[in-house]
């Protein structure tokens, strides 16, 4: 006798719905930004909301779409199932070494080849892009992918929390050591994004969020535990959309109003070639070190697999008049995707993940 699989509430069959559609969805976002782009605009700029006599208080739009995406990420973690990562921690030691080695070896190579192009700042806009990518941690999105791969799950979900409690000392590392790649102007502005990142971003945008989503999974009962999950995951995968769409209304709007074909073309192939580029490494070193199937596609898609989302909100912060840079992070997003299915591809799953983050970072 089997015990029946209760009814799925409307909010459950819209998540399940978006999910399995995601990537189509992602599409349609983009393409509401190219046609419709006005909303988007208005929702990047930053709305007071009115305090009284204390002042008023931006709302950063973008910001709080973040914090939501990260918060419903860290309330689906399993914490206690992490405890046979200190029995086997090489895939997790691999993981977090590669994901500091990778921005070493691909921007360099990068800025290279856009240094002998006719750009007037020798590319260092683009490349200012492709440092905020790689710099960020492991996208939350990474699990989903390790589960339909049969990946090991355990191991990506510890490179994920350790890449992001570790982010406010790494992103200002890389950004550091990547400085001397750039002109003078866009070197001052990265400066700066290194001590925006240092002192609230990487802290208060990124880790302050995804720990308030643990700490809220271990303190809450199961009946609770429950509900709430019920309650966020949708909302967190509606404002992952939302933030697509406004990132892309950034970048497609600018693009509209002053096409640039050479920059959109510029823009893709970076993105390609950086992509392409951390898979290859991480596929690569999972094979030197001689890893297990699962723990080998685990370490390729933590390599690849960047938190965009958060790559989109710091470039729009530091470089508010520049939207068009954002046009190689879009990309990116669209590209980790494509090249996690062809990873997982390459292993049917058997079995469900621990964790399924909604959001498409």
């Amino acid at each position: 006798m089997t015990t029946p699989t209760p009814a799925q509430s409307p909010a459950e069959r819209a998540t399940d719905w978006l999910r399995h559609r995601l990537g189509r969805v992602v599409v349609l976002a983009y393409a509401a930004a190219l046609l419709l782009p006005g909303p988007g605009l208005w929702l990047r700029r930053p709305h007071p909301v009115p305090l009284g006599p204390a002042g008023d208080l931006p709302l950063p739009t973008a910001q709080l779409l973040l914090w939501l995406m990260l918060f419903s990420a860290g309330l689906q973690v399993p914490v206690r199932a992490l405890g046979s990562l200190l029995r086997r921690p090489a895939t997790l030691l691999a993981g977090l070494a590669l994901h500091l080695t990778i921005p070493l070896l691909t921007v360099p190579a990068i800025a290279f080849a856009l240094h002998r192009t006719p750009d007037t700042d020798g590319g260092s806009g683009l490349v200012t892009a492709v440092i905020l990518i790689v710099a960020m941690p492991v996208a939350a999105g990474a699990t989903v992918w390790t589960g339909k791969g049969d990946g090991d799950q355990p191991a990506m979900v510890g490179l994920v929390l350790a890449s992001t409690l570790l982010s406010p000392l790494t992103i200002p590392l890389v950004i550091n050591v990547l400085l001397p790649l750039l002109d003078a102007r866009y070197a001052r502005t990265l400066t700066h994004a290194g001590h925006a990142t240092h002192g609230s971003f990487a802290l208060l945008g990124v880790v302050l969020p995804c720990a308030a989503g643990i700490l809220c999974r271990l303190a809450l009962p199961a009946p609770w535990l429950s509900r709430v999950l019920g309650t966020v995951l949708p909302t967190a995968l509606a404002g992952s959309l939302l933030l697509t769409y406004v990132n892309a209304s950034g970048a497609l709007g600018s693009f509209l109003a002053r096409p640039r074909p050479l920059l959109l073309a510029a823009a893709l192939a970076v993105a390609t070639l950086v992509c392409l580029a951390s898979f290859a490494i991480g596929h690569l070193a999972a094979r030197l070190l001689r890893l297990d199937a699962p723990a080998a596609s685990s370490l390729t898609l933590a390599c690849g697999m960047n938190n965009s989302s958060a790559s989109a909100v710091l470039l729009t912060t530091v470089l508010p008049d520049k939207p068009h840079l954002l046009l190689p992070v879009l990309a990116y997003g669209l590209l980790q995707k494509t090249a996690a299915n062809r990873v997982v591809r390459r292993r049917p799953a058997r079995s469900a993940g621990l964790i399924p983050p909604p959001c498409p970072h």
